[in-house]
């Protein structure tokens, strides 16, 4: 304690309850004394659209949109800029709603509270307290600022929701009141001493307003899969565009090559992941867990370790009776009777009342005389015509029984973790159960029984936590309770307890002493809210994944250190907001659908990203070969839409088709073994077929015998006249480009069925798994393609020729010899072969997406 509040509370304990004067009041205000929370939220509104719609990439884009509509290419400019804009919309909206619920958290109520001032009780709202002011706490009250009870007081805190601890806190003159803590007996003052920013609330409220997302594991590959494919662009495009600036290209085509080497970046695979992070978290939220950030569903997949809360996690948060055990001259059934009757007479029940009630027969007596539970007395009494009845903790009552000691049932319980109590009733019916000065005294006692009580486990919890035993997760109770409590309940949950912990043992440990402990060790006790953080940052430094489930403001630091936070939907609104995942009904076996989901998106995404990556290795080596051929530009701006037939649709329906498999550690050396060979043979034909039909316009076109009605339809297409210099070239790259964007297109429908064969004709790379519908897919797309070649306003669009004779001729061939090398070479393995790769393997091993045994 500083100077100033060491003399704030001289002041307090000279005056009493004189408190300070309005004039002090106005004085500590204006100092900046007042309980008014430093903000740390998130980042603000104008930071976030800044960085999501004005990134490096979405103003290059902007910048060619911005060259297309100034040179009339409207719809190249839709094409380019349209996706990276509804990108940044999604990522700025999601960013911002988790800005707004972060700013909503409060942990303190915003009711009045009482101080003294000048003497009298004055009730004013939280954040006008003041440094130095004397609070005055009732029963039902919260505490709004850290301090000590002042002398002469006496008050029972429920710091339950701070640090996890059931049992209500008796807080003498001198110990301190925590902020954010609820007065459920006695009564007393208190000094005001931290308050604002430096109060034990405000510090909890502002770590959780903290932003700590984390990027999921296949959120970094595909950013490393665009980071890697944008640095090969830049250094294409800079090549490409000193070309045509020694070529003298104009200024439209040199947008027009920009926009088309731009669209070379797989941009749209951050939107296809946030489909399928939106449409899993639809699913996962009719199984009852509601995801509040869209990666938590993929991410809750890569769980290996859970780490949980006990009471009001693990546990309903009520008692259950385990055990009866009759110590005195009644019979097992009367005891029963006498206990359940006992329970059910209580003026106040509580939790223990409410479970003994619940599991025993009995009846209410008529109460003469009552003595409630407290957590000072830790027993209650009542007086009955019948006599007087006492329930109470074993040691309380121990000197007051007669008869034998019960040391060793009630020890044998308790070292299971168990709640005991005992039973008993007064030798003399008539004794008194207060001293002269009207406190509560026990009388002598004869013992009846010795209660057990336990935890109630929430339903399907052992089931749930023998489920993510079989799938590897380990799991973890991490509990503000006693250790022998909290290992009792993890044995009761099917967990080894055995070797719990107390936080007292980890206060000494360095890190790497900690990240041994931690390692072998699934229980822990007695563990306040800065070490459930550091437990978690322990298991994150041995490279685990962690999931942490909780529900007091004790869990939110944890929630917020761990991969993924899971809160209950009946825990207090602050762990609710910072979760990534709220369990709606209170169920932990929600979070079996809700993995299950996320293995399914990982499986869909990765086999999207083959699609996407076949198509952009494809373009860029098309572009490429054929620009140092020197036949033009093979694509334009227009052309580059079609990926939304030959990727955009195939990648959202495999998306939604996928089944569930376990992620994938190898992805992008599998995603090199399919992508390679497809992009080279896929390039190396649509090369071919470009090269063939570009040479043969040229040579037509410079013949007499070219038909009329072609030249008309060319002059059309290009908007040059058959006369002008150059409509030659500008037409053979058109007629070029038509052919090279059926070949691509087709062979991407067909790509699906290598990726999903549907038969042992196309399972070289993978095989069937009797999932029809990829086919269907292609087949659909296959014929509405076809069809659209017919379709005027679809040929404008996508800035290709009507269908024509000599394009199918070229390309039909094609296309059987495409299939039949892609076919060989992911049969035979011919580029794991080329690179040596087979010899790299360990023996023994076996890749994924690799030909298994049997599809030869």
């Amino acid at each position: 304690m500083d100077v100033q509040s060491t003399d704030a509370h001289r002041g307090a304990a000279a005056t009493g309850p004189e408190g300070l004067s309005e004039a002090e009041v106005a004085s500590r205000r204006r100092r900046g004394e007042a309980n008014v929370a430093v903000s740390r939220s998130s980042r603000s509104y104008a930071q976030i659209l800044r960085t999501n719609v004005f990134s490096f990439f979405n103003l290059v884009l902007f910048g060619i949109g911005v060259a297309l509509l100034a040179l009339g290419r409207v719809n190249d400019a839709v094409v380019s800029v349209g996706l990276g804009l509804v990108n940044a919309a999604i990522s700025a909206v999601q960013e911002i709603r988790a800005k707004r619920k972060l700013d909503r958290l409060q942990l303190l109520s915003r009711g009045t509270v009482t101080v003294v001032r000048d003497g009298r009780d004055v009730e004013i709202l939280p954040e006008e307290v003041v440094r130095g002011d004397v609070m005055h706490v009732r029963p039902g009250d919260q505490v709004v600022v850290d301090g000590p009870v002042l002398d002469g007081g006496r008050v029972e805190a429920d710091e339950s929701l701070l640090t996890g601890e059931s049992d209500p806190q008796v807080k003498k003159p001198g110990e301190d009141l925590l902020s954010g803590s609820f007065c459920v007996g006695g009564e007393g003052y208190q000094l005001a001493r931290d308050v604002g920013a430096a109060s034990y609330s405000s510090r909890l409220t502002a770590d959780a307003r903290r932003v700590s997302t984390d990027t999921t594991p296949l959120q970094r590959r595909i950013a490393f899969v665009v980071r890697l494919v944008i640095c090969l662009v830049v250094l294409m495009s800079g090549a490409i565009l000193l070309q045509a600036a020694l070529e003298g290209f104009s200024l439209v085509r040199v947008v027009q090559t920009t926009a088309v080497l731009s669209g070379l970046v797989p941009y749209g695979l951050f939107f296809l992941v946030a489909v399928a992070y939106t449409a899993g978290a639809a699913r996962s939220a009719g199984r009852g867990a509601l995801v509040q950030q869209v990666n938590a569903v993929e991410s809750m997949s890569n769980v290996d370790v859970v780490c949980t809360d006990k009471t009001g996690t693990l546990t309903t948060g009520r008692l259950g009776l385990a055990e009866v055990v009759p110590v005195g001259s009644l019979a097992p059934g009367d005891v029963e009777s006498v206990v359940g009757s006992l329970a059910r007479s209580a003026a106040t029940p509580n939790l223990t009342t409410t479970a003994l009630a619940a599991a025993l027969p009995g009846e209410p007596w008529p109460v003469r005389e009552e003595i409630p539970f407290s957590s000072s007395l830790r027993w209650s009494a009542v007086r009955t015509d019948d006599g007087l009845f006492v329930l109470g903790a074993p040691d309380v009552l121990a000197p007051h029984l007669t008869g034998a000691p019960l040391t060793g049932v009630v020890g044998e319980r308790t070292a299971q973790g168990l709640r005991v109590l005992v039973a008993a009733r007064a030798v003399d019916p008539l004794a008194p159960l207060r001293d002269d000065g009207g406190r509560p005294r026990l009388p002598a006692l004869e013992p009846l029984a010795v209660l057990a009580l336990a935890d109630e486990l929430r339903p399907q919890v052992r089931e749930t936590l023998a489920r993510f035993t079989e799938d590897g997760v380990a799991v973890k109770v991490i509990s503000g309770d006693d250790p022998r409590t909290v290992a009792a309940l993890a044995r009761q949950a099917g967990l080894d307890g055995a070797d719990a912990l107390s936080g007292a043992d980890l206060d000494a440990l360095s890190d790497p002493e900690l990240d041994a402990v931690v390692a072998r060790t699934a229980v822990f006790g007695r563990i306040a809210p800065e070490q459930k953080e550091r437990l978690v940052a322990a298991l994150r430094r041995q490279g685990r994944y962690v999931a942490m489930l909780g529900d007091g403001v004790n869990d939110a630091r944890a929630l917020k250190a761990a991969q993924v936070g899971v809160a209950m939907r009946s825990g207090s609104a602050v762990t609710r907001d910072v979760a990534d995942i709220v369990l709606t009904e209170d169920s932990l076996a929600a979070l079996v659908p809700a993995r299950h989901e996320g293995r399914r998106i990982i499986s869909g995404i990765a086999t999207s990203m083959q699609v996407f990556l076949a198509r952009v290795a494809t373009q860029g080596l098309v572009i490429l070969t054929v620009t140092l051929l020197g036949l033009g530009f093979p694509y334009s701006p227009a052309q580059v839409g079609l990926t939304l037939l030959t990727v955009g649709v195939p990648t959202l329906f495999l998306t939604a088709w996928a089944r569930p498999q376990p992620p994938d550690p190898h992805l992008l050396a599998d995603l090199g073994r399919f992508v390679v060979p497809a992009a080279l043979v896929t390039a190396a034909g649509g090369v071919a077929v470009y090269a063939t039909l570009y040479t043969d316009l040229i040579d037509a076109l410079a013949g007499p015998d070219f038909p009329a009605f072609a030249i008309t339809e060319f002059e059309q297409y290009t908007g040059l006249s058959s006369d002008d210099v150059g409509f030659a070239e500008a037409a053979a790259t058109l007629g070029a480009q038509t052919g090279l964007s059926t070949f691509v297109s087709y062979a991407a429908f067909v790509l699906i069925l290598f990726l999903k064969p549907p038969s042992r004709l196309f399972a070289s790379w993978t095989r069937p798994d009797g999932d029809k519908r990829p086919a269907v897919l292609a087949a659909v797309l296959v014929v509405a393609f076809s069809a659209g070649l017919y379709v005027p306003w679809f040929t404008d669009y996508f800035g290709v020729t009507d269908a024509a004779e000599p394009v199918f001729l070229v390309v039909l061939p094609t296309l059987v010899v495409w299939f039949l090398l892609l076919s060989g070479a992911y049969r035979f393995r011919l580029l794991d072969r080329a690179l040596g790769l087979e010899l790299l393997a360990e023996p023994g091993s076996t890749q994924r997406g690799t030909p298994r045994p049997g599809i030869r």
